[in-house]
């Protein structure tokens, strides 16, 4: 008579022990995550690092991070975990509707099952051939406006994405566009301070280059004999151009050095 209400207690105790473990490997991948982001001021490190954390916590067939453009009708595809050489690519968001639907709604899309959704008839074969099951986007917001999104599809024979799931995906967009928000601020200031890299080492070649001609001029000038055009009409082409050659070589190496 009594071993009804034991089952049922020992089911709820599992099922609470399993609640547990999963906001256990959540907290530990947000931790992980922090630690990657936060050691990184690049935008191209931050996104590469939240769709590789993501694909390899939940295995997952396509995780993708898609930034907003001007205009509404496209975005940029600017990470991907099953393609980490994807960098910057257009994507007409006529072929995502429910991207889309994120963007503009700014609230969490989920389609539990992409074979029965009428929204995504047009993509039903890639969909069935790739064995997907479910779909999340997850709006990326700074103050309230959406910027990007996270978008996430799983395996059909794999695991569903839970509620838990989804809150703890939400909760790494956010950190995402902090993360972003940073990285954005630290090239600005980089900029207004000077600190392109190209343009730093192109000033330091032409700095080399001004102090090489001085040195050059004033040795030439030292010279008792005289030196002139003349002399250069005498020089082989071939010899000129060996000696600009080696020339710029140096200022190269000078200029890495300083």
């Amino acid at each position: 008579m009594t071993s009804a209400p034991v089952t049922d207690d020992s089911g709820r105790l599992q099922a609470r022990i399993e609640t547990l473990e999963q906001e256990k490997r959540h907290l530990l991948a947000v931790v992980e995550i922090l630690q990657e982001i936060a050691g990184s001021l690049h935008f191209v490190d931050v996104v590469q690092a939240v769709t590789r954390r993501l694909g390899e916590a939940f295995g997952l067939d396509r995780c993708s991070i898609f930034l907003a453009e001007r205009g509404g009708e496209t975005v940029r595809l600017v990470a991907s975990y099953e393609d980490p050489s994807i960098r910057n690519y257009v994507v007409d968001l006529a072929r995502y509707p429910e991207l889309r639907r994120a963007l503009e709604t700014g609230q969490t899309v989920f389609i539990p099952d992409v074979a029965s959704d009428p929204g995504l008839r047009h993509a039903q074969d890639s969909l069935a051939s790739r064995r997907v099951k479910n779909i999340t986007v997850i709006p990326i917001t700074w103050r309230g406006v959406p910027i990007g999104a996270i978008f996430l599809r799983t395996f059909r024979d794999g695991p569903a994405f839970t509620e838990g799931d989804v809150h703890f995906c939400q909760v790494v967009a956010s950190l995402t566009a902090k993360a972003l928000r940073n990285a954005h601020r630290f090239e600005r200031l980089q900029l207004r301070r000077g600190e392109d890299p190209v343009g730093r080492a192109a000033d330091r070649e032409r700095a080399a280059l001004v102090g090489f001609l001085r040195r050059l001029i004033d040795a030439f000038a030292a010279k008792e004999e005289p030196w002139g055009e003349g002399a250069l009409a005498r020089a082989s082409t071939a010899e000129v151009d060996r000696l600009v050659e080696v020339a710029m070589t140096v200022l190269s190496q000078e200029a890495a050095a300083r």
